[in-house]
């Protein structure tokens, strides 16, 4: 039987063993793969190692490229603060945001931990940014979309002062890396402050400042610990956390400071004993509506404003964001006497366009003491001291009589005071058609006689006339101003500013010296350091010799004239009464050596097209009248308390020429046809007239004293004037809103048929009163 031989193997199989291997020879083994799979991981550790290159490196390209940029628009704005001149009485701010900047030891240190307690408790040993917070924050926001923050207090910062609040990675992206950057550059305590000055707290306050004011009335040095807890509370979202607000923003505050004040005691900046004393503080209630331009003091922000832009030279960032502090010439109790006067003098009720401007000038410095532009700055944007013009009837006068004086006529000159004298081919009219005899330039004065001063002007001529006006504070853009070849300028027919009467009496009151008027006294930038102080022109307008005389004159109107109603204010004064034709404006412009002030009054159609009569209840209201016992109210308060000053002595300037000299007497009578009546006037050197009455504080239904002048011309009400004059005489004017009437002697509506105050007529057909 043959042997059967073994299977064949399959090649790669290994045989079975059977019994011992064969010398030499091993089992076969399956080929060794580690090579491989080495080679794999070292692919991986190279694509992470240059994951890790790119990363760095990306990282730091990102932190080079970044740049801090510049702070944002509205990152350094600052409240500029308007002041009294007391420079602590605040009249009103200016800004684009109701901020001002503090440094870091105005704010209490537990304010300081309470703002980190809520917003970053790691601030002073992080490196300004929280790659955790951010991680979270971003997880949130991508898995549930809602806005997580993850900020730390230098992120916010970043954000506020540099950056939007755009919600974006990309503006995420940027706060991270400037971020880092801030932290490298700043020290801790520069951020902290930083933060505290930029951040929104509601209620329209950013920083820490404006937040105390707004929550507390108070300033942040002043604040306690709970105050400190509620403001850090609100950072959180204001809207949410002001306890004024509603219950639930009540509650939100309380839950919200208690988390504040557990977290000043767990890092251990507040002891448990003054935790347990803390909580929610009590708030004021937000000033809501309250404008500080509501009032009289819109007209003084805005005066102030345009000096800013004008004589100072800032523009509007440098006042809505400067941070400024700006104190003005305004007293806070003259402004009170004025705003009171008014509301005093004039009856409860008031036809509608009815107009009162009173300002007041330190003839010393030339700064504005008060100014009464109108009732309410909110109602009408018009400033009836600054922008408005009427005609100032009389008040014009002195200045013919400074022309004199300068051309060495006396005031013991004489004229003929006759009614209805023809001057220059021109009829002038006094009031009430009174005659007087030949009188000197006092009593011509005292009584506001009008043909005396027509006679007066043509003889010193218009242009002597328009030029000392101007030499005294009349702008030479004064409409109606350069009518000065008509002899009835001295009526008054320009139309100044009511500031500018002010400006020119100030000028009599400080013996010839114009300063020019202002508002602002000094400012302050935001450091502290004075950038300005005011420095007015200053010019001798004219002699104080002339001035003296002037003056003298000008006080015999208060003693025993026109405007002796002012004798009620019990010290020194002048003055000088005006009427315009028709009743359309009535004024006093007086003095005393330390304060001047004009009072003018004056009327538009309800529409505003056109000037009207004045109407207070039918009685006429002339110089003498209302104007003067506002002018009296207002000085008697302003000045209440300051010691009184004495003029100067009559300087008696001058001789007498073309007069029949000195100490001529003569007899008036009057040329109405109902009534005569004889008056005497003795040229000396000594007063007119003595007041003899006693003072009352108490204002009579009608006025007092020889009545005023009548009225020159239309004032304008709250539009700009433009100027109609007489060409030659006998030529028509016609007088409107907005015109500053005819300024012409030959005007008809200032000729011959006297009427009002003073009653002078300068051509046929009316009369332009004192």
């Amino acid at each position: 039987m043959a042997s059967r031989r073994p299977a064949p193997v399959p090649p790669n199989r290994p045989q079975a063993r059977r019994g011992p291997a064969p010398r030499g020879r091993g089992p076969v083994r399956p080929a060794r793969r580690r090579p491989r799979r080495r080679a794999v991981l070292g692919w991986l550790l190279g694509l992470v190692a240059a994951g890790f290159v790119l990363a760095v490196g990306g990282f730091a390209a990102a932190y080079a490229l970044v740049k801090v940029p510049d702070p944002n628009a509205l990152a350094d704005a600052q409240v500029s603060t308007v002041y009294y001149a007391d420079g602590t009485t605040e009249l009103g701010t200016f800004a684009s945001r109701n901020r001002e900047n503090v440094t870091l030891d105005q704010v209490p240190d537990h304010v300081q931990k309470a703002i980190l307690a809520a917003e970053d408790r790691s601030f002073y040993e992080n490196r300004g940014v929280s790659p955790t917070g951010i991680a979270r924050a971003l997880w949130t926001n991508v898995t549930d979309g809602t806005s997580q923050g993850g900020s730390t207090l230098t992120q916010q910062y970043v954000k506020n002062y540099y950056l939007t609040d755009e919600q974006s990675y990309t503006r995420k992206f940027k706060e991270f890396f400037i971020s880092l950057k801030i932290d490298q550059q700043q020290t801790k305590d520069e951020t902290l402050v930083n933060y505290l000055n930029t951040v929104y707290f509601g209620r329209g306050a950013y920083g820490i400042q404006a937040a105390s004011q707004a929550y507390f009335g108070v300033d942040s040095s002043q604040l306690d610990v709970s105050q400190g807890a509620l403001l850090a509370a609100l950072l959180k979202g204001p809207g949410n956390y002001d306890p004024r607000k509603g219950e639930t923003q009540a509650a939100n505050a309380r839950s919200r400071v208690d988390y504040v004040l557990d977290g000043m005691v767990s890092q251990g900046w507040l002891t448990a004993a003054d935790r347990a004393a803390a909580g929610l503080p009590e708030t004021i209630e937000p000033s809501g509506n309250d404008n500080q331009w509501a009032g009289t003091n819109g007209y003084l922000l805005k005066t102030v404003e345009d000096e800013l832009t004008g004589t100072v030279g800032l523009s509007e960032e440098d006042i809505q964001r400067g941070g400024l502090k700006i104190v003005t010439t305004f007293d806070p109790k003259a402004q009170a006497a004025a705003v009171q006067a008014v509301q005093d003098q004039l009856p409860s009720k008031l036809p509608a366009g009815f107009h009162v401007a009173l300002s007041a000038i330190d003839p010393a410095t030339g700064g504005v003491r008060a100014m009464y532009g109108g009732a309410d700055y909110l109602a009408t944007q018009w400033n009836d001291v600054t922008q408005a013009t009427a005609q100032p009837g009389s008040t014009f006068k002195p200045f013919a009589l400074v022309a004199a004086l300068e051309q060495g006529i006396s005031l013991r000159t004489t004229f003929n005071g006759a009614n209805g004298q023809e001057v220059d081919g021109n009829r002038f009219r006094n009031f009430g058609d009174e005659s007087f005899g030949r009188i000197d330039l006092v009593t011509a004065t005292e009584h506001s006689v009008n043909t005396v001063y027509a006679q007066l002007n043509d003889r010193v001529t218009p242009a002597a006339t328009r030029d000392a006006a101007v030499a005294a504070g009349y702008p030479e853009e004064t409409p109606g101003i350069s009518g000065d070849q008509y002899i009835s300028n001295v009526l008054g027919t320009s139309a100044p500013h009511p500031i500018d009467v002010t400006q020119a009496y100030a000028t009599f009151a400080a013996q010839g010296k114009r300063t020019q008027w202002h508002t602002i006294t000094s400012i302050d930038d935001s450091t502290g350091t004075r950038t300005y102080t005011a420095s007015p022109t200053v010019q001798q307008a004219f002699s104080s010799d002339v001035a003296a005389d002037t003056t003298y004159a000008l006080e015999q109107v208060v003693n025993s004239g026109t405007g002796s109603y002012a004798k009620r204010l019990n010290r020194p004064a002048a003055g000088k009464t005006g009427t315009t034709n028709d009743n359309l404006a009535a004024w006093f412009a007086g003095f005393t050596p330390d304060l001047a002030a004009s009072v003018a009054l004056f009327q538009t159609s309800a529409d505003g097209t056109k000037n009207v009569s004045l109407d207070l209840g039918g009685r006429e209201v002339t110089g003498g009248s209302y104007p003067v016992r506002i002018w009296t109210a207002f000085m008697r308060a302003a000045l209440d308390g300051t010691p009184k000053s004495d003029f100067p002595d009559r300087a008696n300037v001058g001789g007498t020429r073309g007069s029949s000299g000195s100490g001529s007497t003569s007899t008036s009578t009057s040329s109405s046809s109902t009534s005569t009546s004889t008056a005497t006037s003795t040229a000396t050197d000594t007063p007119t007239g003595t007041p003899t009455d006693t003072p009352t504080d108490t204002p009579t239904d009608t006025p007092t004293g020889t009545p005023t002048d009548t009225p020159t011309g239309t004032p304008t009400g709250p539009a700009t004037p433009s100027s109609t004059a007489g060409s030659s005489a006998g030529s028509t004017a016609t007088s409107t809103r907005g015109s500053a009437g005819g300024a012409a002697g030959g005007d008809p509506d200032l000729q011959d048929a006297g009427s009002g105050e003073d009653g002078a007529g300068a051509a046929a057909g009316a009369a332009a009163t004192g």
